[in-house]
Formats: C-alpha cells, structure tokens, sequence
C-alpha cells in the first residue's frame, strides 16, 4: 500500500475515531439527565470525568502544529471533549451533595489547570524542535491516556463486591473499548506509540468492563428485584448517601470532641 493510500485510509480511521470517541464522551448524557431530574449525583463519581477531562487538556497540547504536526483529528475531537466534560462536571458541582466534595472537585480542576499549562510553557520555552515536544508531552499523554480508561477501576471493584453494575453505564464502558480499538489501529499508520500504547491498554480495560457487565448483568435485575419486595425499601442511591451522611457526622464528632 502507498504512503497516499495510508494515509487516506489513516485519516478515514481519525474520522471514524472522531466520531466514535464524540459517543464516548457523550455517553454520560443520560447519566446526567437523570442527576438533574432526581437533583442528585446519588453514588455516581467524579472521577472518571475529571480523568477524562486532564487527559482531552494534554491531548489537545499534542496535537497542536507546533508540538505534533498532522494531527488535527486528534486536537478538534479532544477540544470538543473538554467542552462536554466542562458541562458534565459543572452539572456534577450542581448537584452533588457535600460542599467538602465540591471543594475537592474545585481543587482538581485548578491543578489540572495549572499543570497543562505548567507544561505548556515549559515544552514551548525549553524545546525547540517538534520531535522532542512530541517526546515530552506524548508521554504525558500516555499517562494521563491510561489513567482516564483505568479510572473506572474502583467502580468495577464494586461491581464485584455487590455483585451489581447498577452504578457502571454500559455505554460508557462500550464506547470506551470501541475508542481504544480504533484510535489503536489509527497509532498504526504510521506507528505512534504515544497513541498506539494508552489505546491498546485502554482495550483491555474495556473488554473488562464488558465481561464485568454481561457476568454481573442478570444478579442485577435479581437484587433490584429483590430489594424493591422488601418491607422499608430504600434504594441503593438513598442508602448510600445516608451512609456517607453518617461517616460525615461521625467524623466532625471525633473533631469537636463530642
């Protein structure tokens, strides 16, 4: 195949992983429906749209002409994936419960802020070719790359320990492993490790999530059933915002001495 065919099948590719990582970053759209119509983020975490979040800012940094040249596919999709976790976030800082979580939230943002753009100045000051920018912020990247499909790693431990996926999406874990897979095959023509690495790693976790869901899926059905037949129902949402409720107490109890 001739270096203008691959790349016009490489950019075919970039489209379609514009596309299918657009799905992946609206994938929480329901999620967030639902926190606003019930006006609380119930059990659901931050976490994965503050991963999610860090890892568009660095993306976007590599991207650029001046960093990583011939990789516009990358900058529009990871800018427009800011601007949805932004939204999503700012939805999260609405509704959830405790202003200690808000103020932890707060605090995230302004260092990932302060980090991307911490290394921007560095990168644009002290490198000047766009090999060695691409060395630096790329391994950033892949840090931040693995963090993001990694980030639903507590959620599947508790998938395990409760038996339910109640509280992981299956659209998000979907749309997670179908990204890495095609941004994969994309980091293959030509090879970019910086891509190809995060994504490739990214697969696994996904298909993990999956084989997760499908084990898990059924028992979930059975205990939501189960535990609205019981007398005194209270869902899994209340149950555990009453139990953080609690722990919070307790804790400012130990403070004061009571």
């Amino acid at each position: 195949m001739g270096f203008a065919h691959l790349n016009l099948v490489r950019k075919i590719v970039g489209i379609i992983g514009n596309f299918i990582a657009l799905c992946l970053f609206l994938s929480p759209t329901p999620t967030f429906v639902g926190i606003v119509k019930k006006k609380s983020v119930e059990a659901y975490s931050p976490i994965p749209y503050l991963a999610t979040l860090i890892n568009c800012m660095v993306w976007v940094l590599y991207g650029l002409p001046k960093v990583h040249p011939d990789s516009t596919l990358v900058l529009t999709i990871n800018g427009t994936g800011i601007a949805i976790e932004i939204v999503f976030l700012a939805i999260f800082f609405i509704y959830c419960g405790h202003k200690k979580q808000r103020l932890a939230i707060a605090a995230v943002l302004a260092g990932e802020t302060a980090l991307v753009a911490i290394l921007a100045v560095l990168v644009f000051t002290l490198q000047h070719t766009t090999d060695q920018r691409t060395m630096s912020v790329g391994i950033v990247c892949c840090v931040f790359n693995v963090m993001m499909y990694a980030s639903p790693l507590s959620v599947m431990k508790m998938v395990i320990k409760t038996k339910s996926v109640e509280f992981m999406p299956f659209w998000l874990s979907f749309a997670a492993f179908l990204n890495a897979g095609v941004w994969t095959i994309y980091a293959l023509m030509p090879f970019d490790p910086f891509i190809a690495i995060p994504n490739g790693i990214g697969c696994v976790f996904g298909l993990g999530q999956l084989i997760l869901y499908g084990a898990y899926y059924k028992s979930t059905k059975k205990i939501m059933a189960e535990r609205q037949e019981q007398p005194g129902y209270i869902d899994l949402s209340t149950a555990v915002a009453r139990t953080e409720s609690e722990k919070l107490e307790n804790f400012n109890k130990q403070i004061i001495g009571v």
